[in-house]
């Protein structure tokens, strides 16, 4: 893997139970690093700025679904992902394979629903901070059509980090799905949730708040923004947030998304940081809190300290805002690292 760093430094945190998993007698294969489940799309974006959907003339095609560009972002920083996910029998769907082996994505688990078509987002781009989102999944998302009895629980269970979307939990059989794969999890050190809010999935958010309440008895991990945060736990006040987070159960580190006021990051020992973002020239902000969600599992799995896993995170979020494409635009190590020395995120892209 080209360009791929993977640092351990010592003092690591978490006992991520990494290494071979025996059963019956056999070795497995080394546990995926990271295993990401729910949303998998077309992406196509204007190349047009600042004018609507109605009079943009040309657009790009990109990987698009927040779990997809989670795994997306934590193999170019080198580690060994996974999606389980489900596109239609067309030619988008082609793409999305070949997109995802591209960027060293495991896609064995991303299967074919013939009755519905892979969906396709719209976005327009307003920078610095409108970029309204345009969903085509009707009747129904590939996605939504992913069955418990379907899912590999044996390398979810082994798979150092397993991450999970609100969005999975918006219908069936993809809710039941979702909840039985953190079920799975139980006594595993790293399961996030990532509250992901699309009020367009949702009838309201009243209706959501039981499955997120559900889903977080089983996460470790909950990372969202103010809006997410409000939905899932009532609370909007960033540390209030936090705190509603860790009292759900088994949440140990609860990550909340403050847009331009950085994020914060509450441990259950306590442990807290809170960083600024870094400063950029915005160009597209979609995809920039998948690019934190892959930094952050890397971070993790790396042992950092959680204020330098925050600021890594931040910088790889800023990276991608400063790019038109979320999946292709993920940072590399050296990016990162580049971004951080020189203070902000709009860095020369990799060719």
């Amino acid at each position: 893997m080209s360009g791929h760093v993977v640092d351990t430094p010592p003092g690591a945190r978490l006992d991520l139970r990494a290494g071979p998993q025996a059963k019956e007698g056999r070795v497995e294969p080394e546990p995926y690093d990271l295993i990401t489940m729910g949303r998998l799309g077309v992406d196509l974006y204007p190349l047009q700025s600042g004018v609507g959907l109605d009079r943009v003339e040309t657009f790009r095609r990109f990987l698009g679904g927040s779990p997809a560009n989670v795994a997306v972002a934590a193999a170019r920083l080198g580690r060994r992902t996974a999606l389980v996910s489900r596109t239609g029998a067309d030619p988008f769907g082609a793409a999305l394979h070949h997109d995802l082996k591209g960027f060293g994505v495991d896609d064995r688990w991303v299967t074919e629903v013939p009755a519905y078509p892979t969906p396709v987002t719209f976005c327009e781009l307003f920078p610095p901070d409108d970029f309204p989102l345009h969903f085509y999944r009707r009747p129904k998302a590939p996605d939504l059509e992913i069955h418990p009895h379907e899912l590999d629980l044996d390398a979810i269970r082994a798979a150092r980090v397993f991450w999970a979307t609100g969005t999975g939990l918006c219908a069936e059989p993809s809710r039941a799905a979702t909840l039985e794969a953190l079920r799975a999890r139980a006594g595993r050190e790293v399961t996030v949730l990532d509250l992901d809010w699309r009020p367009v999935f949702w009838t309201d958010p009243a209706e959501a708040r039981p499955y997120y309440a559900e889903a977080l008895r089983h996460a470790t991990v909950a990372v969202g923004n103010l809006d997410e945060c409000e939905v899932a736990t009532g609370e909007r006040e960033p540390h209030a947030a936090a705190r509603a987070l860790l009292a759900t159960g088994a949440v140990r580190l609860a990550v909340v998304k403050q847009g331009p006021a950085g994020v914060l990051a509450v441990a259950a020992d306590g442990t807290s940081a809170e960083v600024p973002p870094l400063p950029v020239e915005v160009v597209n902000g979609l995809g920039a809190g998948d690019a934190f969600g892959g930094a952050l599992v890397h971070g993790l799995l790396a042992g950092r300290d959680l204020e330098t896993t925050l600021r890594h995170a931040n910088a790889a979020g800023a990276i991608v805002a400063g790019r038109l494409a979320c999946s292709s635009a993920m940072p590399y190590a050296e990016e990162i690292a580049e971004a951080l020395a020189a203070g902000t995120g709009t860095i020369p892209e990799k060719g």
